[in-house]
């Protein structure tokens, strides 16, 4: 890069305006086509790359800003509870979409806020952490014990990579109907089907399919459920 800077310099200080204007522009245009990053594809900020399952840096000034704001909502949510006249506005400034029938009992934790996605009547107890750097998509009617925590940044294995602020999140998604029972933790990347209990204390680290009881560290199914209708 600092060759073809050096060659659009030289072509200033040599020949006429109309022909130095003409040279810059086949000049950059040889130079945009030839950079191989941008063939056939769209360059990724940070932020993005968080979102897409990518490695991304973390020290990121965007990521951090999006980090800072929700830290702030938080330190006020710490101060209130959900029957306070404010509480709403701050909580929807925190999860921008949040229905008016979710419920999160401060206090409350999470990386930006604007990754989660709650569905109608979801209930979120105290003491909740939520590392949203991926997706963590919450279905309607799921209720969420006190103590809960959902990680979805993974380190990288690799313990000198570890050194650098870098790291790739996976979304978590939790289906409709369920029970996420106190002091349960869910790993990166785990999906939990529809109608589920999780019982307390369990470390849920594998997908956990629709209608079962799963219970451990890990957590591993201990029964299918039927559903009673209403």
């Amino acid at each position: 890069m600092l060759s073809f800077v050096n060659r659009i310099l030289n072509l200033v200080l040599v020949g006429n305006r109309a022909n130095v204007l003409v040279k810059i522009v086949v000049a950059c245009r040889r130079k945009v086509v030839s950079l191989p990053h941008i063939k056939g594809k769209i360059m990724k900020n940070e932020f993005e790359k968080m979102r897409s399952q990518e490695l991304y840096s973390f020290a990121d000034a965007e990521v951090n800003a999006s980090i800072v704001r929700a830290q702030k909502l938080c330190a006020r949510l710490r101060t209130m509870t959900m029957h306070d006249a404010d509480y709403r506005e701050v909580m929807t400034q925190l999860i921008p979409g949040m229905p008016d029938s979710a419920i999160i009992c401060p206090p409350f934790h999470c990386d930006h806020g604007t990754g989660i996605r709650l569905g109608e009547g979801v209930f979120v107890n105290y003491n909740c952490v939520m590392l949203d750097s991926g997706y963590i998509q919450i279905g309607r009617n799921t209720k969420i014990g006190p103590n809960c925590q959902f990680y979805t940044p993974n380190h990288p294995a690799d313990a000198v990579a570890r050194r650098h602020p870098q790291e790739t999140a996976f979304p978590i998604t939790i289906g409709e109907d369920c029970w996420i029972a106190g002091g349960v933790i869910v790993c990166p990347g785990v999906t939990i089907g529809d109608r589920c209990i999780i019982a307390a204390g369990s470390v849920v680290v594998h997908d956990i399919p629709a209608d079962s009881m799963a219970a451990g560290c890990p957590a591993v199914v201990k029964k299918r459920l039927v559903s009673g209708g209403e």
